[in-house]
């Protein structure tokens, strides 16, 4: 099965997608979380159908078998989640978001004034989400409440942006 799987997913590109989630399902719950689920599934049904294989050569009778079943399945457990746990750490995790990524990015004033000691911005992430920052100027520019400022510096000790004037046109991440 798992052989037949592969040669599908290489030959089409039909396959599971995605990870293990961490926080519910079944192979989360056996510690198997933030694997590919193709190579989880996989790594545990191998283990047991040879746990399983080899156990049915050695042992005879039901109540044997039945004990094989349960020996293979929990040797596949403990041996998926000792052949991935040391891959999981490995595998780069998704960049959460940071403050830096402001930095490069245009704001909108919000505040009446901007000085080197006061002042606030709007500011539009990425993804969609807009904050409102600390703002810090540079220099004698004067910025009006709703004009384009450029975020060019981040102070992480007073917890500010730098910011500089900047034309609302050439944004290059304003709404079209």
């Amino acid at each position: 099965m798992v052989v037949g799987y592969w040669l599908l997913v290489v030959t089409s590109g039909i396959g599971f997608d995605g990870e293990v989630d961490e926080s519910a399902g079944f192979l989360s719950g056996l510690g198997l979380g933030g694997a590919p689920i193709a190579a989880a599934v996989s790594l545990m049904i191998v283990i047991a159908w040879f746990v399983s294989l080899v156990g049915g050569v050695l042992f005879s009778g039901t109540l044997a078998l039945i004990g094989v079943l349960a020996v293979a399945l929990v040797c596949a457990w403990a041996g998926t989640r000792l052949i991935l746990l040391p891959l999981r750490r490995t595998a780069s995790r998704e960049q959460l978001p940071s403050r830096t990524d402001f930095v490069g990015r245009t704001c909108v004033i919000r505040t009446g004034r901007v000085g080197r000691d006061f002042g606030q911005a709007e500011v539009t992430a990425a993804d969609g989400s807009s904050a409102l920052v600390q703002v810090r100027q540079v220099g004698d520019d004067a910025f009006d409440a709703g004009s384009t400022a450029l975020i060019f510096a981040y102070d992480a000790t007073g917890e500010f942006f730098w910011v500089m004037p900047y034309d609302a046109e050439l944004d290059p991440h304003r709404p079209i």
